[in-house]
């Protein structure tokens, strides 16, 4: 850039000079008079420079080259002045540039991160009101100085959909039960009030809701909104528990929704994703609350496409758990405890102890391999925990942290948890509150699909070609993907905007998730 500048500073004086002399071609014959004149002819200098304009032109581009001499320079003693200036305490929430370095966090900003940790945000303004008022206010002063503001719950999504720099509010202080109706079996709660709280606080009436997913931390404003799922193909979508709910708006203040009031508005707003106002408030339809067999047990893909329209209709709720580079699929489904028969009765094959211990010893050969002063099952960091206290998912996550891009190492693990999978098929017998949930292991960056799958007498059998031609996909490309790759089954939702949402009642929805630890996501940053 400076030697263009330059270059245009020194053509000026010629163009002018040119054009009272010589008005046709008027750049190629100074150019080139000025790259030969010195070898051949002087005096052709000075024809067309004259003693007149001589001094003035030199003048001229002398100071211009001063000039962007001086504003380089300047750029140069700032740019280092503010590298060498700034302070940069080791306890910076920044991370260090390359070349750059940042001055702390100012005290007033607040860091907000979702549960799993992958995504977070640096703001000013993260509002959160205790009552109903105060959140009135907030949205009607943000509407009033036309701030934008952004409602986000406990951050289970895996992604940063709720995170925004200029502003967010929060329900986590609005977080109780308002109503229980034991009559038609219905609850009014703040949208603050998280799942388990809910669960835990109408249980003793002998209610519980209709579907879970597999975390109970969402906050029930937050899981409708975002479309949350369970299992099972006879079961919606958790927003079509939905009856009721208080909606806080920008532009016409709170308003009661309701399919009798508005349907139209009713079914846009209860999965909105946030984008209609800030939900303050929301009745949901309960079910009695009941006990729930669950059978877990191992299978191949051949045998459950065998097997998958039967499974799917005849268990209420079902999942597969796919294991890359194995040919295990672990299925688990769940059913209410028979009135005549009772809770099974089986005896397991293998102990936890024996079912977990091909992951111990996986994990004790493969520190000896990356971490060699690791000596005994007890690290000499007084930080690490005694092997033996690990559990399954906390085994499996910390096998992955060693070396969690190597396809070969990744390979061992999955074959560990199928290993440990196919000791430890059996039954177990709970609430559904207790059973539904499960251990996910760890911070993880989930990525999930959803797609049509047919209709229980009919499936179309997609959702099996899917995963086959994923498993191919991960074979063909040499991807080091964990287990599991999990697969599940809801009927359709009426909300425009849920992934599963259908105008045809009937249709079924396949879901599939694919993890990414936390660790891997390091490694790769």
């Amino acid at each position: 850039m400076f030697s263009l500048i330059l270059r245009r500073s020194l053509r000026q004086p010629l163009r002018r000079h040119h054009h009272h002399h010589t008005p046709t071609s008027p750049y190629s014959e100074p150019l080139k008079s000025l790259s030969s004149a010195p070898r051949q002819n002087p005096s052709h200098i000075r024809s067309f420079c004259s003693a007149s304009s001589s001094s003035s032109s030199s003048s001229i581009s002398d100071s211009e080259f001063r000039k962007y001499v001086g504003y380089f320079v300047l750029v140069l003693g700032c740019g280092a002045a503010t590298y060498y200036s700034f302070p940069f305490s080791e306890n910076a929430k920044h991370k260090k540039a390359q070349l750059f370095r940042y001055a702390p966090l100012p005290e007033d900003l607040h860091t907000v991160s979702n549960w799993s940790g992958t995504h977070e945000v640096q703001t000013r303004v993260f509002l959160q009101p205790e009552t109903l008022q105060e959140l009135e206010t907030i949205v009607s002063d943000a509407n009033r100085n036309k701030q934008k503001i952004r409602p986000v719950g406990s951050g289970l999504s895996p992604n940063g959909i709720g995170l925004t720099r200029q502003g967010m509010v929060n329900l986590a202080l609005m977080d109780e039960v308002l109503e229980v109706d034991k009559e038609k079996k219905t609850v009014r709660v703040q949208a603050g009030v998280r799942v388990q709280q809910l669960v835990d606080g109408i249980k003793d009436y002998g209610l519980t809701l209709q579907n879970f997913a597999s975390i109970r931390e969402q906050q029930i404003g937050g899981i409708i909104q975002v479309g949350a799922h369970g299992t099972g193909a006879k079961l919606p979508p958790i927003d079509e528990q939905v009856i009721g709910l208080k909606l806080v708006t920008p532009a016409k203040g709170t308003i009661d929704i309701s399919k009798e009031k508005d349907p139209e508005l009713f079914y846009l707003a209860r999965c909105g994703l946030g984008g209609l106002g800030v939900v303050a408030e929301v009745t949901l339809q309960c079910v009695d609350r009941e006990e729930l067999v669950e059978h877990t047990y191992v299978s191949t893909m051949k045998e459950i496409k065998k097997n998958h329209k039967k499974l799917l209709s005849e268990n209420k709720h079902i999942k597969y758990l796919y294991i890359p580079y194995t040919d295990t699929v672990v299925v688990v489904r769940c059913n209410p405890v028979s009135m005549w028969k009772g809770p099974p009765k089986f005896k397991p094959k293998y102990s936890h102890d024996q079912a977990i211990q091909h992951v111990q010893d996986l994990y004790k050969e493969s520190l000896q391999k990356y971490r060699p002063e690791v000596i005994t099952d007890k690290s000499v960091d007084n930080d690490e925990q005694d092997i033996n206290e690990l559990s399954f998912t906390e085994l499996r996550d910390k096998l992955l942290a060693l070396d969690p891009l190597n396809k070969d190492h990744v390979m061992k693990v999955n074959q560990a948890e199928a290993e440990f999978w196919r000791k430890s098929e059996g039954y177990r017998v709970g609430w559904s509150d207790e059973i539904l949930g499960f251990d996910c292991g760890g911070q993880q960056w989930v990525s999930e699909t959803c797609f049509p799958a047919g209709t229980l007498t009919k499936p179309t059998m997609k959702d099996l070609e899917y995963i086959e031609d994923l498993m191919q996909l991960i074979d063909k490309e040499m991807i080091p993907a964990p287990a599991p790759i999990e697969q599940r089954w809801t009927a359709r939702s009426k909300s425009p905007m849920s992934p599963a949402s259908s105008p045809v009642e009937g249709d079924i929805f396949s879901w599939h998730t694919c993890v990414k630890r936390k660790a891997t996501l390091l490694r790769q940053q």
